[in-house]
């Protein structure tokens, strides 16, 4: 006996039709997103912010934001605002890693990955050097 059944992507009014336009919502692209979360840590006291465009040369993801923060605190707090901007921009957090220890946190959205650094971890891994091949883009003039 098989049984068939009839997934809606959301609850619908009784008589009311189900349609894909009415489920789908508009995110701005990922530069823009990209450039939310840049203006996010700087609002937030993050320090020696970047964009890095890699879409040529990675599949995996478009932008990296990469922030400095100057304590535990810190870190903690550009994480949350970061994810509350780019949420109230109708975007998701896939996974966060990292944020117990603080040292490196890294939220990822799909198309843009935030890393959030204190000093020391940030001078260490120096990101902006392994992928020194990407172009940085200019988060300020994008945003105005």
């Amino acid at each position: 006996m098989t049984s068939t059944a009839t997934l809606h992507p959301f609850p619908a009014s009784v008589g009311a039709p189900v349609s894909a336009e009415s489920s789908t919502v508009q995110i701005p692209s990922a530069l823009q997103r990209a450039c939310i979360a840049a203006k996010t840590a700087i609002d937030n006291k993050g320090t020696d912010v970047k964009v890095l465009d890699l879409r040529s040369l990675t599949p995996l993801f478009d932008y990296f934001v990469i922030s400095t923060a100057a304590s535990r605190r810190q870190v903690h707090t550009i994480v949350e605002e970061t994810d509350a901007a780019l949420r109230a921009v109708g975007d998701t957090r896939f996974s966060v890693t990292g944020y117990e220890s603080s040292k490196w946190v890294v939220q990822d959205y799909g198309d843009v990955v935030v890393h959030v650094f204190d000093t020391d971890t940030r001078g260490y891994y120096n990101l902006e050097e392994l992928w020194a091949d990407a172009e940085v883009v200019d988060w300020e003039d994008e945003i105005e």
